[in-house]
């Protein structure tokens, strides 16, 4: 018996407001996940230098790592799922994984304290920290991309129900984000790290919940392509499925390691990054036509730039919250936030804009004006260099106690927030348009390793302005203040000379691009 095809179902169900219930089913459990994953994102810096005394260096190496191993591995993830396991057994298997890693999480142990001149911390809470950390890696390796695989399995190509599927799909994600960020970073920063922890995983569980009561709704669409596949002999002794299991669980052992030396996971970046520029040179060189060579070089240099804008984008988690702790009068609109709540605005910025954005690319397209793929990107990673503008501008007027107020912040996630509505969702648009049909495959997971390495360099960033801390506290605000302005101002000098390179070469790649926009 295989898989159930597109073609064996007839797109009738219509249970959640015109869609398929299934759709509810994903929607839910992604919201949870995306619940999980923000609601310790912007907590984990702050848990490892306030709690466990980690210098800024060691606690950026830590979340650089961690970030970046999350964007790789969803591409393994896929690929298992794709030839083998099927996506419903990979969600199944990547939320089991996610819930312990985030319950896990919860495990403070004892607060590092400083005796003498020597920082004494828990090492086996540290350990299950670690460990917590691999699991969530691994499971979101599992979970991630094949949730949104069996979203658009539920429709046929021609549906006309695809596109605002994938709409209501997406919202769930920053509702997921937005409440987490508020409610997770609420409890972590005022009652304790694990309450933070655990709410982010108690949320994980519900949506892990939601997706096992309501996998009948998914038509039988995410099963194994091949369950006598499946089932045959493995490498040792178990069948494949139990194989992949049991490899899952090696993998949770291999990154535990990785996230405690970070070099390894910056020679395992590189390294890939090295070869597959190299196979793609190839391939271009030898197998492409003169139009698809100039699509894939097009496709080459936009995903390269992508790294840019997001190692300026994820300061946000980084070097943004330590800034919003230390040196931030962090009252707004009349409520005083805690730092990790200050990424709630993203997600709150994409709910109010992206209708507008949509509208405004839809009027332009109609009058002939809409910029092309390029020129969205240079708008993109400018207005990530112009955020760190606004903080710039703030931290030359701080008020009597040093302090630079909050409101500059919300500007700066504002410009950020533009700044990925112009990039980010044509982004994967632009990987299936302008891709040789044959390498899709492969360029989706470049853009995604590209992801993952400017995770890697957002952290490495940061530590440019890393400080010296008291017991997880600065004690000289300005000085503090003074690093991270020479930060963001060469941040900011970053972003608007890459665009404005981009600019320069938009009209050279609108020409190769050959008529795709």
């Amino acid at each position: 018996m295989t898989a159930t095809t597109l073609d064996d179902v007839i797109p009738t169900d219509r249970g959640f407001f015109g869609h398929p219930r299934g759709l509810l089913i994903c929607f839910a459990t992604e919201m949870w996940e995306r619940f999980s994953f923000y609601g310790m994102k912007y907590l984990l810096l702050l848990y490892l230098t306030k709690y466990h005394l980690f210098t800024d260096e060691a606690g950026l190496e830590v979340l650089g790592s961690y970030a970046a191993l999350v964007y790789a591995m969803p591409v393994i993830g896929g690929l298992i799922a794709d030839r083998y396991l099927g996506m419903r057994k990979s969600v199944i298997l990547g939320g089991l994984l996610l819930v312990a890693g985030h319950l896990g999480m919860a495990v403070e142990g004892e607060q590092a304290r400083l005796v003498g001149d020597v920082i004494e911390r828990d090492t086996s809470a540290l350990q299950v920290f670690y460990a917590s950390l691999a699991l969530i890696v691994i499971g979101v390796g599992f979970l991630k991309p094949n949730i949104s695989t069996i979203v658009g399995r539920l429709y046929r190509q021609d549906d006309p129900r695809r596109d605002s599927g994938f709409t209501i799909f997406y919202m769930g994600i920053n509702i997921g984000s937005f409440t987490a960020t508020i409610l997770c970073g609420y409890l972590g920063e005022t009652y304790g790290w694990g309450y933070g922890f655990g709410a982010a995983g108690i949320g994980m569980l519900l949506g892990l919940v939601t997706f096992i009561y309501g996998q009948r709704h998914l038509q039988g669409l995410a099963e194994p392509p091949d369950p006598a596949l499946l089932a045959s002999p493995g490498p040792v002794g178990l069948s494949i499925e139990k194989s992949i299991y049991l490899g899952a669980l090696a993998s949770v052992a291999v990154v535990w390691q990785m996230l405690q030396f970070h070099a390894a996971v910056g020679f395992l970046l590189n390294s890939l990054s090295l070869v597959v520029l190299g196979g793609l040179t190839w391939f271009i060189t030898t197998q492409c036509n003169a139009v698809e060579r100039h699509r894939m070089i097009v496709l080459m240099v936009l995903t390269i730039s992508t790294v840019v804008f997001w190692a300026l984008f994820e300061q946000t988690a980084a070097s943004m919250t330590l800034f919003a702790d230390r040196v931030m009068d962090r009252e707004v609109f009349g409520l005083e936030l805690t730092a990790s709540q200050y990424g709630a605005l993203n997600a709150m910025f994409i709910f109010t804009l992206a209708p507008l954005f949509a509208w405004l690319w839809t009027v332009l397209g109609a009058r002939g004006l809409e910029p092309s793929t390029p020129v969205k990107f240079s708008l993109g990673i400018a207005q990530a260099g112009l955020g760190f503008g606004a903080l710039v501008i703030g931290a030359n007027y701080p008020d009597q106690a040093g302090l630079v107020s909050g409101y500059w912040m919300v500007l700066a996630y504002l410009l950020h927030t533009c700044g990925e509505l112009c990039l980010s969702p044509v982004g994967l648009s632009a990987v299936t348009k302008l891709a040789v049909p044959s390498v899709v495959g492969v360029m989706m997971g470049s853009w995604f390793l590209a992801t993952a390495y400017s995770e890697f360099v957002a952290a490495q960033l940061s530590k440019l302005a890393a400080v010296e801390t008291s017991a997880g506290a600065v004690t000289d605000t300005a000085a503090a203040l003074g690093t991270y302005t020479e930060l963001f101002t060469n941040l900011l000098w970053t972003g608007l000379g890459v665009a404005a390179v981009m600019l320069l070469l938009s009209p050279l790649l609108r020409r190769m691009m050959h008529g795709i926009h």
